[in-house]
């Protein structure tokens, strides 16, 4: 490989696939082995599955709190909270393709999120995160970043 990289870089009549080849070697070589996204870190779809659908059985057994889902039916909404999360945390971007741009205030803007449903949700998401077997700073970061969008997502006091 050395040899096609350097021969790559000396002749200036090397093929196209030959610079192909010792360029993707090259970020092969410059990439660490060990980079991997978040989601991947701590188990990919099925950890992610599972949150969701912890968290979901909360809002099911919440009618106070349901009755803030337009749908009767809460699976469309843990799909989309599902697929969500995934892209969010660097695994498919599936929920872009079917969703567009997150938008997430714009999303949750019809939605009267107070103080009390903001930590309604956050105690559900702490509740569903505490089924996890997650690593301290994964379960750390997770949570950061679950305070901060439900922050942002509240709109009334």
């Amino acid at each position: 490989m050395r040899a096609e990289r350097d021969a790559a870089h000396e002749d200036p009549n090397a093929s196209a696939q030959e610079t192909k080849s010792a360029a993707e070697q090259a970020q092969k070589t410059n990439a660490p082995s060990e980079q991997t996204s978040f989601y991947d870190q701590v188990g990919g779809e099925p950890t992610f599955r599972k949150l969701v659908h912890e968290f979901y059985q909360q809002v099911e057994a919440d009618p106070e709190f349901k009755a803030m889902y337009p749908e009767e039916d809460l699976g469309p909404a843990e799909q989309r909270l599902r697929l969500f999360l995934i892209q969010y945390w660097g695994g498919p971007t599936d929920y872009s393709q079917l969703r567009g741009h997150p938008r997430l205030r714009a999303r949750h803007m019809p939605f009267h999120v107070d103080t009390k449903a903001r930590d309604t949700w956050l105690k559900f998401m702490r509740n569903a995160m505490d089924t996890l077997d997650l690593a301290p700073l994964h379960y750390d970061t997770m949570w950061d970043y679950f305070e901060r969008a439900a922050r942002a997502m509240q709109n009334q006091h």
